[in-house]
């Protein structure tokens, strides 16, 4: 199957689907590769190492679309790249459909085959192809959040580590996943004042036991959740339904409660955001003050640290690819059936039942959409 990966035109985002390791790894399974001029420059992956790799270099988007099968790349295509796209095509990146229905419309109206990373499952039900840019969102959801804090971007100017004879920070985490797990475990490392929240008693359980009274566990219900982010300087949204809308937990009246200048790092944003006051924001102007609470917003959050994402991500999908690429969609399921929940779109239907429970949309059974 004749693979492409084009550049990556999201605001700041210079991740690209493939280091020059992976494209060596699908040249030598016998898949043709085409990879837009310059798609990892930035990262250090000049096209002289694609090259030497074994894949064949295009001028631009155009050509890439016009002559791959199967469109391989990090995230949902924008405005610009969806006239590009054929019935045949097959697309393969993060989509976050729940929280883009127009993007959704306009795929299906395309009648291409789309899968989502963050849909795929795992043997033990979990994400896999979500897993590591979950693991780098939870760890800069920190680092976000004392940015946010700092008096320049309209913070409240609390150092959340705090110093002999000061207080640390509060930090909320909201969601114990994989975003929330290594946000809570850089909140811990820094010496914040840390709680987290989830509906898990075993998953409370486990960090309880594992941060041995250095992290506080609470349920995730709504009247603990009131009682810990009114007191908050940092809350983190990590609350996530595998291709669903994420669920709000926080509404305008109790964002207004929170103290003047305190921080909301809503992880939670490419799936529609946690919060009311919650809108996607970029790695150009990622603050806002609303409510007088600081927004971090961004939905490509580990887009900031590219070279290390690439190479998380690479390692998660190529697996993948390679089953798509070797025998098409069909036989990829039937040798991974967790590999059929990452199928969005197809033929012009949603295939992924949550997905469509969200967009008020039928779906259909992959056995009938796959030929």
């Amino acid at each position: 199957m004749r693979i492409g990966i084009p550049k990556e035109i999201k605001d700041h985002e210079y991740r690209v689907a493939a280091p020059p390791t992976a494209v060596a790894a699908l040249a030598a399974a016998g898949h043709p590769v085409l990879v837009q001029a310059g798609a990892g420059q930035a990262i250090g992956y000049d096209d002289a190492d694609y090259r030497a790799a074994g894949a064949e270099i295009a001028n631009d988007a155009a050509t890439v679309y016009r002559e791959a099968e199967l469109i391989y790349k990090v995230k949902e295509p924008l405005a610009a790249e969806l006239p590009l796209l054929r019935p045949e095509h097959i697309l393969f990146c993060y989509l976050h459909l729940a929280a883009a229905p127009a993007l959704a419309r306009t795929l299906l109206d395309c009648g291409l085959t789309a899968f989502a990373f963050e849909t795929v499952s795992g043997k033990r039900g979990d994400t896999p192809l979500l897993a590591p840019m979950s693991q780098i969102a939870g760890r800069l959801a920190i680092q976000m959040g004392m940015q946010a804090l700092e008096m320049k971007n309209g913070g409240r100017g609390v150092l959340l580590s705090g110093v002999p004879g000061v207080a640390p920070g509060r930090v909320v985490v909201l969601g114990g996943g994989n975003v929330g797990a290594n946000a809570a475990r850089i909140a811990v490392g820094i010496g914040a004042d840390v709680t987290l929240l989830d509906h898990g008693a075993e998953k409370l359980k486990a960090y309880d036991e594992l941060y041995q009274g250095r992290l506080k566990t609470l349920f995730a219900t709504p009247a603990n959740i009131e009682a810990c982010v009114t007191h908050a300087d940092l809350v983190v949204g990590a609350a996530y339904v595998v291709g669903r809308h994420a669920p709000r937990l926080l509404d305008r009246t109790l964002l207004r409660r929170m103290p003047n200048g305190s921080a909301l790092v809503d992880v939670s944003i490419d799936q529609g955001g946690t919060a009311e006051t919650s809108r996607p924001t970029s790695h150009s102007a990622p603050f806002y003050v609303e409510e007088g609470v600081v927004h971090y917003c961004v939905p490509n959050m580990p887009g900031a640290v590219a070279r290390t994402a690439t190479l998380a991500l690479s390692e998660a999908t190529l697996p993948y690819l390679l089953k798509l690429a070797e025998g098409g969609p069909r036989a990829a399921f039937e040798q991974d059936p967790g590999f059929a929940n990452g199928l969005n779109l197809a033929q012009g239907r949603i295939a992924h039942a949550g997905l469509a429970e969200d967009l008020k949309l039928p779906h259909g059974d992959w056995r009938q959409l796959i030929q």
